[in-house]
């Protein structure tokens, strides 16, 4: 990659690779070394905007969820939002009842092995894939008996069109949780959908606001604003705390770039956005893509063959890794996994040499494996709430990821209601592509600033007060420019002899007349004395 290549260039590049012609849904996301995910601005080098050493780990995600996605007009572009959406269901973003659940989980069987076949998949089969972070063996009888009954002769691409025309109903869909907390210190999730400004606390949507109603959206340090107004002139402003400052940035731009595209008719609509009401203060941004309804209908005139899908090799999921990427949390008592292990080894054996992107679970893992706060939960799978009914905390996942979901403060405050020690481990982040995995960190700031007595508060307080000063000095810089700008008009306008219409209706007025000859003339007068004086006294030593 050339040093100034752009990031439109990097981004036509792959989807040109995908044969992908609907890319104005999708993004690169990368994660920096501070753990803050980004997408990649296609208007800036992408060098540029990389703060690590190459080779560099992006991902492709979708950015812009398709408001229908049934709508969408290529097989390709469905299939790669249909992997986006599992992606999302597996890492507990997308909330669901357990019938919902099921059914979704059902579609991604029949789209991935195809039709129930009594010979290739015994009794328990359905156990071997991970469709969520946790499962029950309630859930997992449900899920086959639905993909016996009722899917059969769904080719992939119409079990894949049916996920998505569910998936879409569901609340959450098109979430892309940005952890924060409340005025009160309550944690919740903010998110920005097709639909409206999202706000996520516990396992329920607490505020839900159309995109037409959000007037502004601005951010300071760490704090988010969001402007709202409402029918009957109702205004209110709601106020959010993120972990940090760069994190609230990405905030607010995601904000910005989803209010433009799902709200806006242009593109040339679309205007340079600031944080701050003072033009000298804050960050500047501007959305530089189409917008939706531009997306439709240049989707709409798109003529040609549709595209070979290649489903096991096009996209391989990396958020789904395959039975030997390590232990998974299964919730199925230790009993009834050894001997679902024994009686379907040999079909286990079929769905691990093919290439399906749904991962396959492996019982003998699960017995080795216990994660610490949930044992007790895998152990009674009859009351394990297994989609709805627990806290929304999608980044709570059993897996590594390459993207930082920032859940630090949840599992934190979590461990600290249980009586735990106030201490984290991270994950390490999974390399997609890459072999290599980064070691874990340590979460210096973030700790401290959660657990007491490691000086977190004086850290906030003094961050607060150089926040403060650069203020003050950018006040004072502004304000000492101005005065030298209206310092050289002064000149120009006494000493010049430029006799231009605008200069000479300022000379004639009584006010410039007085103010020149009570003030400026004796000061000018006094100012010459001066130099003249310390030029004598120079040429004296």
């Amino acid at each position: 990659l050339q040093r100034d290549a752009k990031g439109q260039y990097l981004f036509d590049l792959l989807c040109h690779h995908l044969n992908l012609l609907e890319k104005d849904y999708f993004g690169i996301r990368f994660v920096d070394p501070d753990k803050q995910r980004h997408w990649l601005e296609f208007t800036k080098s992408v060098v540029k905007q990389m703060r690590a050493q190459p080779p560099f780990t992006m991902c492709f995600r979708v950015k812009f969820y398709p408001t229908d996605p049934a709508a969408l007009k290529e097989e390709i572009t469905r299939y790669l939002v249909f992997l986006q959406i599992k992606r999302d269901l597996y890492h507990g973003r997308l909330l669901c009842k357990t019938s919902d659940a099921a059914l979704l989980a059902a579609y991604i069987l029949q789209a991935e092995i195809g039709d129930y076949d009594p010979g290739k998949h015994p009794e328990g089969y359905s156990s071997k894939f991970q469709f969520f972070p946790k499962h029950s063996e309630k859930l997992e009888r449900k899920i086959a008996e639905i993909h016996k009954s009722e899917l059969s002769g769904q080719t992939p691409a119409t079990s894949e069109l049916n996920f998505l025309r569910k998936a879409q109903t569901l609340e959450t869909y098109g979430v892309d949780p940005h952890p924060c907390k409340d005025v009160s210190g309550n944690a919740a999730f903010l998110a920005f959908t097709p639909f409206g400004f999202v706000v996520l606390q516990g396992n329920k949507r607490v505020h839900f606001i159309k995109w037409n109603e959000v007037t502004k959206m601005k951010f300071e340090g760490k704090t988010f604003y969001l402007y709202v107004s409402q029918k009957e002139e109702k205004k209110i402003v709601l106020t959010y705390f993120a972990p940090t400052p760069e994190a609230c940035k990405h905030l607010w731009k995601c904000g910005i770039e989803n209010q433009a595209f799902y709200k806006l008719e242009k593109s040339s609509q679309v205007r340079t956005v600031s944080s701050s009401n003072l033009f000298f203060k804050g960050s500047r941004f501007r959305y530089s893509g189409r917008v939706a309804k531009e997306v439709m209908e240049s989707s709409a005139k798109i003529k040609r063959e549709p595209p070979e899908i290649h489903r096991a090799g096009l996209v391989p999921s990396r958020s789904c890794p395959s039975i030997t990427h390590g232990p998974r949390l299964s919730s199925v008592p230790r009993t009834r996994r050894r001997a679902v292990h024994i009686s379907i080894m040999e079909g286990l054996e079929s769905l691990r040499d093919s290439a399906h992107s749904t991962p396959v679970r492996s019982a003998s893992h699960g017995d080795a494996f216990t994660a610490p706060g949930r044992s007790g939960r895998a152990e009674s799978s009859e009351r394990v709430a297994v989609i709805a009914d627990e806290n929304y905390s999608p980044a709570d996942s059993v897996l590594p990821t390459p993207v930082a979901e920032h859940s630090l403060e949840l599992m934190l405050l979590s461990r600290q209601a249980n009586g735990a020690p106030c201490s984290i481990e991270e994950e390490k982040e999974s390399e997609a592509g890459t072999p290599a995995a980064a070691e874990a960190e340590e979460v210096g700031g973030e700790l401290r600033a959660l657990c007491p007595g490691t000086g977190g508060l004086g850290a906030a307080q003094a961050e607060q007060v150089n926040k403060f000063v650069l203020s003050v000095l950018r006040l004072l810089l502004v304000t000492v420019g101005l005065l030298f700008v209206l310092l050289l008009l002064l000149i120009v306008l006494t000493e010049s002899d430029l006799d231009t219409a605008f200069f000479r209706d300022i000379r004639q007025t009584p006010e410039f007349e007085q103010f020149h000859y009570q003030y400026f003339c004796p000061l000018r007068r006094w100012f010459a004395c001066k130099v003249r004086a310390v030029v004598n006294l120079l040429i004296d030593t």
